[in-house]
């Protein structure tokens, strides 16, 4: 197989083509980057210091912070580089570290949201249990368990993909590397390996995400028989904020990675990106400060969750399409 197969750098898809469009993106970006590092990072330092939330719950709170941390830093700010500078590059090592890691905290966030929703199932619905059940050395192995099995798991997807030939090109619709849009370079049957994999991921995803509905199904009911109105708004204020992220992340990463090719354009890719990619680590704090009653964590995740309105509808007016 000749070294040619395998292209030194990859091309990026910019927002849009007017650089004075391309540094408002940047600063987009940045505001936004910077109230997800805000607010991850009181929520992991919170937890981290005050032993009072040393609990099942702040536990995995503090987990999904920093996988949300290595999420966001993986994709943003390599995009926030090239709208300033106005390339669109990335070399092909870089390529495969962004594939890497995004696929590896991606599958990890997943993975500790489902843990987070049993553990809310057990504290509702089997609270007599819940301290023998789970127990911290469950919970480290939960969240071990985790960890260890997506690292495997993106060592596989990326070792998988980079492997195969490229003969379409080098260029991404993308402003990251993505996947899907790896597999449409591939000059090689041998790329439905992957789609093999990625259907697996999905049905796994899909299997997890039965698992969370069910699980918020019991809570419900379990929260229908509390007496008290207050005590039932308070219950579905977190839970329902909480089921609406983890139910638009698997939607939007879902469809992205299984729509058909008829179905496929920029700004659609650009915007789905930005749902499975951006939209998480930005309001997970926003959600889960609902439970927090420090201000300044509250002050934060609402700016995030403000800085990313504004993005989504900086994007739609630079690709000149209602997004």
């Amino acid at each position: 197989m000749s070294n040619s197969s395998f292209p030194t750098e990859f091309i990026l898809l910019p927002f849009t083509d007017t650089h004075e469009l391309q540094l408002l993106h940047f600063a987009l970006f940045l505001g936004i980057y910077l109230a997800a590092l805000l607010g991850n990072g009181l929520i992991f330092t919170s937890v981290a210091c005050d032993h009072r939330l040393y609990t099942p719950m702040y536990f995995f709170l503090l987990n999904l912070s920093l996988i949300d941390l290595g999420t966001i830093t993986t994709t943003v700010p390599k995009a926030m580089a090239n709208s300033l500078w106005d390339t669109m590059t990335i070399s092909y090592r870089g390529c495969a570290a962004q594939v890497f890691f995004f696929f590896f905290f991606l599958s990890a966030e997943f993975s500790i949201l489902t843990i987070m929703a049993y553990d809310r199932y057990v504290a509702i619905c089997k609270p007599l249990h819940y301290r023998t059940i789970m127990d911290s050395r469950t919970c480290v192995n939960m969240a071990a368990a985790a960890w260890g099995s997506t690292f495997l798991y993106a060592v596989l997807h990326t070792a998988n993909t980079f492997s195969l030939p490229l003969c379409q090109g080098n260029a991404l619709d993308q402003f990251f590397c993505d996947i899907p849009q790896i597999l449409k370079l591939s000059c090689s049957d041998a790329y439905l390996r992957e789609v093999g994999l990625l259907m697996l991921s999905v049905t796994l995803a899909s299997g997890c995400f039965v698992f969370l509905v069910l699980s918020y199904v019991q809570i419900f009911r379990a929260v229908l028989k509390i007496p008290s109105q207050q005590g039932q708004h308070k219950a579905f204020s977190t839970c329902l904020p909480h089921l609406a992220v983890v139910s638009l992340f698997i939607s939007s990463g879902t469809f992205a990675y299984l729509k058909p090719p008829s179905m496929s354009s920029s700004s659609l890719n650009l915007l789905l990106a930005v749902l499975y990619s951006v939209v998480p680590p930005a309001v997970n704090p926003l959600i889960y400060s609902m439970r927090n009653h420090d201000p300044s964590v509250a002050v934060s995740s609402d700016c995030s969750c403000c800085l990313l309105i504004v993005l989504l509808w900086g994007s739609s007016l630079s690709t000149g399409q209602g997004l």
